[in-house]
């Protein structure tokens, strides 16, 4: 039997938890696809449920379990967070991250910030960064680009993303994806900094 999430002492586990959050459009997935693929087995994501829609290229199982609003509600007993965001539910299976912890693994949540302070209540030493874009200009041009949004969700992304930037100071690291390269050179240094995948790029 699975042993509720609220039962777990998860500072005893060997692994370490990291929340990746970032607004829409400041890179994120891509940042931790460039990270998973330079640490050779050293970093795993979590795969969040979700009840959006999968947008074109995202492959079920690998970037979001997609799910129905029932099916999410059934899932919430083993949930380590959950959020709404932009109307669509997300949240994040406990067991699989118990697990990879327990193997002494570094496991990645792509979350939100609301998700983010839910972890720091439950996992006080999950190491919490924010991403951002260079500026808000720059955000709105990226989620143009996409050309997967409404005006009006363009304009609710904007106005999330500023609230998130303000709460987002409360988290241990902020870094700025103006470069994509360096980003993913300055998490990965700062993951090795905190005991997480270390020896990354090595020969």
């Amino acid at each position: 039997m699975t042993e509720p999430v609220e039962a777990v002492d998860w500072s005893t586990l060997p692994g370490r938890l990291v929340v990746l959050s970032g607004a829409s459009g400041a890179g994120k997935s891509t940042i931790v696809h460039r990270l998973i693929d330079r640490a050779g087995g050293k970093v795993r994501r979590s795969v969040s449920a979700t009840t959006r829609a999968p947008r074109e290229g995202e492959v079920p199982g690998l970037d979001y379990h997609f799910v129905t609003v029932e099916e999410f509600e059934s899932l919430r007993g083993d949930l380590l967070e959950s959020a709404e965001v932009h109307g669509s539910w997300y949240g994040t299976p406990a067991s699989p991250v118990r697990e990879a912890l327990a193997r002494g693994e570094c496991v990645i949540l792509v979350i939100d910030v609301q998700g983010g302070f839910q972890i720091r209540r439950k996992v006080p030493n999950a190491l919490l960064v924010f991403i951002q874009a260079p500026s808000l200009e720059e955000l709105e041009a990226r989620l143009r680009d996409r050309g997967t949004d409404s005006e009006a969700t363009i304009a609710r992304r904007l106005t999330n993303a500023r609230r998130e930037i303000e709460a987002a100071r409360a988290y241990d690291v902020q870094l700025v994806n103006d470069d994509l390269e360096a980003c993913v050179d300055a998490l990965t240094k700062t993951l090795a900094e905190h005991r997480c995948a270390r020896g990354m790029g090595d020969d």
